[in-house]
């Protein structure tokens, strides 16, 4: 049996995979946004002076990475409204995506937090620098340009996972090709193109932050 291969539909519907791709995109700005200062807080308060903020972050970092991303979606999106909390599906899948990659990058911030020598910290309180300033202004900026590879590298595993919020009607892009290829039943050339996007998008996120580290470090961390 002969399989004629035909993209010509890419053409007629270009307008629906670019718009999938946008949503894609908007969710991933929203969850690196949000994710990266949650996890910034998370890993500082796991330092703090407070062991119920660093048992309460813990957990919920062990509670996050240890379940699957499709269970904490649906938690969020059917789940909650039975206690009366409900959200529409763009808004849920942010707030499932946030959560899934703070707890990640809670532990990658926190490594950078780590290896940032502890006599930075001594010589800015020696110069008078209160604990907020040292934190903000010596020992983060030193912490984001050892792990911005590592972070960079999550925030594309994230927009790539981004397409499991179809499962809850978000029309990014995986959402649109379902729709196309069920409309077209050319499932091969549909997934194809799809998966060609994704890895433009991949690229381009990457050329983005790579842009954004060189800016903010002056070079590109290794």
């Amino acid at each position: 049996m002969s399989y004629n291969l035909d993209f010509a539909w890419v053409l007629n519907n270009i307008d629906a995979l670019a718009q999938g791709a946008g949503t894609t995109l908007i969710l991933t700005a929203c969850t690196t946004v949000f994710g990266t200062a949650f996890s910034i807080l998370g890993a500082a308060a796991k330092r703090g002076r407070h062991p119920w903020l660093r048992a309460i972050i813990g957990f919920y970092v062990e509670v996050i990475r240890n379940t699957p991303f499709l269970v904490q979606l649906f938690v969020i999106f059917f789940g909650l409204p039975s206690l009366g909390i409900r959200f529409n599906p763009l808004t849920a899948a942010v707030l499932a995506m946030t959560l899934n990659m703070t707890a990640y990058t809670t532990e990658v911030v926190g490594a950078g937090l780590d290896a940032v020598p502890r006599g930075q910290s001594e010589a800015a309180m020696a110069l008078g620098l209160r604990p907020r300033q040292v934190f903000s202004k010596v020992i983060l900026p030193q912490a984001m340009k050892v792990i911005f590879p590592a972070l960079t590298s999550q925030i594309i595993i994230m927009m790539l996972e981004s397409a499991v919020v179809s499962q809850i009607s978000v029309r990014e892009l995986t959402q649109e090709a379902d729709i196309l290829q069920a409309r077209t039943f050319r499932s091969f050339e549909t997934y194809f193109v799809v998966t060609m996007i994704y890895l433009g998008m991949s690229a381009l996120v990457r050329r983005v932050l790579r842009s954004t580290a060189r800016r903010s470090f002056g070079v590109w961390p290794s």
